[in-house]
């Protein structure tokens, strides 16, 4: 399964303008850019929650096709809010168990600081900005 091409289309994750930047060996990386449209706050630049949640299930998502190759459903996702989304998101996501009925999977979401973009804020791979959102979730992987 050509996993790139999987999350270029998914219709939902780009209508968000979600982009999955990195995704091998079960760990995956995503941003998206901050917009009027996906901001709960008519007057700053705040970021819904269910933008993050959805950046959140992607990239958790993409860790795990990595390992899988097939779509994994999401069963089940727990997110804790942080932090205000400020900026443009970034999220990273690692397997923690690869099962062969369902897999699990962690994410951190951050918000790019001072108007950088995620991947400019980022220094060796790891993530620099607010840490806004972490979150477990559970797909389906058989």
């Amino acid at each position: 399964m050509d996993t790139q091409a999987f999350f270029e289309g998914m219709p939902f994750a780009s209508l968000l303008g979600i982009e999955v930047t990195e995704c091998a060996d079960g760990h995956a990386e995503g941003e998206l850019e901050m917009t009027e449209e996906l901001s709960w706050n008519e007057d700053r630049l705040m970021a819904h929650g269910g933008v993050t949640f959805t950046l959140a299930d992607t990239v958790g998502g993409a860790a795990l096709v990595s390992l899988v190759d097939q779509p994994v459903p999401t069963i089940d996702m727990r997110i804790d809010y942080l932090n205000a989304g400020t900026g443009d998101l970034y999220a990273e996501a690692d397997v923690v168990r690869q099962g062969g009925d369902v897999g699990v999977v962690d994410v951190d979401v951050y918000a790019a600081d001072d108007g950088e973009t995620p991947s400019e804020s980022r220094e060796d791979g790891a993530a620099v900005g607010s840490l806004i959102a972490d979150a477990r979730g559970v797909y389906k992987t058989g």
